[in-house]
C-alpha cells in the first residue's frame, strides 16, 4: 500500500537523529530561584531577566518563570507567565547558554500588554548583557 500524500516525508527512519537543540527544562524548586537571584541580572522594559551560571557538567538550561501579585490578578498574571514562556520557547535555546539558569519575572502592567516582538527583542538584549 502506498502512503498518502499527506505522511510522505513526516516520519525520519530509525537510524536518522533529531536536530541538535539544546534540552530546555523549567526549574521548579525555590532554592534554584533563590540561587539565580544571586547571579547577574537585566532589568529590560517588559520583565526582568535573572541568569547563572552552574558551573557543573550538565548541559540542559534551565528556565524559570514569575509572577508576583503586583503584576495584578491570576489572569493578568497567567497571561503574563504564558507570554514569559513563549518568548523563551523561541529565544533561549538558540540565545541562551548550556548550563545556565535562567529566571524571568513578569512586570506590572507591561508584560501582559506589551507588544510580542518586543518582548522577544528585549529578551535578546538581556540575554547578551548578561553574558558580557
Amino acid at each position: 500500500m502506498k502512503p498518502s500524500k499527506a505522511t510522505q516525508g513526516t516520519h525520519r527512519d530509525a537510524g536518522e537523529t533529531p536536530p541538535a537543540v539544546s534540552l530546555c527544562v523549567t526549574l521548579k524548586d525555590r532554592k534554584d530561584f533563590l540561587a539565580c537571584n544571586r547571579g547577574p541580572y537585566r532589568s529590560v522594559r517588559g520583565f526582568i531577566l535573572q541568569a547563572r551560571n552552574r558551573q557543573d557538567d550538565d548541559p540542559t538550561i534551565r528556565i524559570g518563570y514569575t509572577c508576583s501579585k503586583k503584576v495584578g490578578n491570576a489572569v493578568a498574571r497567567n497571561r503574563a507567565k504564558r507570554r514569559l514562556r513563549e518568548i523563551a520557547r523561541l529565544m533561549i535555546p538558540t540565545k541562551g547558554r548550556a548550563g545556565w539558569d535562567y529566571v524571568l519575572i513578569g512586570k506590572r502592567e507591561v508584560t501582559a500588554m506589551r507588544d510580542f516582538k518586543e518582548l522577544q527583542a528585549d529578551l535578546k538584549y538581556a540575554l547578551k548583557k548578561v553574558h558580557e
